[in-house]
């Protein structure tokens, strides 16, 4: 399966709103690089986004907000063999396009995503990572900040992310699963700690788990995503 991808070409779909300050990093990653091309779609940042990544000369298009949105769109504006869906404030990997085109020509194999390495110090970040890279391996269950990527045929065929306010990487990788095998590249990606320095690791790791129980129950992703944005979890 997958045997002619040896030199296809990669497009980097990364969705942004109010990305400035991470973006330049971001795309650095992306080169040196072979046969790939980076299209940043934008949800109406107010900040510098689109003028940093425009002077850094790659692809840019405007969208109405929303991740699944906004890479669905870039998806459909891709050119590449291959969809490569990066958060704008994860780093790649130096040979990301090679693991990639390995990767994907392995048997059965229908689309993947790194291990995960966030970017602070500590026993408690070591210990989410561990939690999230054991769970990719063993359940086949990468989330959207590890750099998931497909074909474009296969992502075309499942129809793309589902425009959900949230979970939408969740519910691609289940749909993927019943269709082949999600492999997991062991050289990590590493991705901004922001979201648990914010709200603390302990806090951040409760809340995520809430919002999978809930969404595997049945509670609409409005509902939860409506929850997650008022901190519903917070005790003050």
């Amino acid at each position: 399966m997958n045997q002619n991808l040896g030199a296809a070409t990669i497009s980097i779909i990364i969705p942004t709103l109010n990305e400035a300050a991470n973006i330049k990093d971001t795309l650095a990653t992306t080169q040196p690089s072979i046969n790939i091309e980076v299209i940043v779609v934008d949800g109406g940042s107010q900040d510098d986004t689109v003028a940093r990544a425009q002077s850094l000369g790659v692809k840019v298009i405007l969208s109405s907000p929303g991740r699944a949105v906004q890479m669905n769109a870039g998806a459909v504006a891709a050119s590449g063999e291959i969809l490569l869906f990066l958060h704008a404030d994860t780093r790649l990997p130096p040979g990301f396009d090679a693991m990639i085109r390995t990767a994907l020509q392995e048997p059965k194999t229908v689309a993947g995503a790194f291990n995960l390495r966030i970017d602070a110090s500590g026993w408690g970040i070591r210990l989410v990572e561990w939690g999230v890279n054991r769970r990719s391996h063993f359940l086949q269950m990468p989330y959207g900040d590890q750099a998931i990527f497909i074909t474009k045929e296969v992502f075309q065929q499942i129809g793309g992310f589902p425009e959900l306010p949230i979970m939408e990487d969740f519910e691609l990788i289940r749909r993927l699963k019943s269709n082949g095998r999600i492999a997991i590249i062991a050289q990590p990606v590493v991705t901004s700690a922001r979201r648990w320095l914010r709200k603390g690791i302990l806090q951040t790791t409760l809340i995520n788990q809430i919002v999978i129980v809930a969404y595997l129950l049945g509670v609409s992703p409005e509902r939860i995503r409506s929850w997650y944005r008022q901190e519903k979890f917070r005790k003050n």
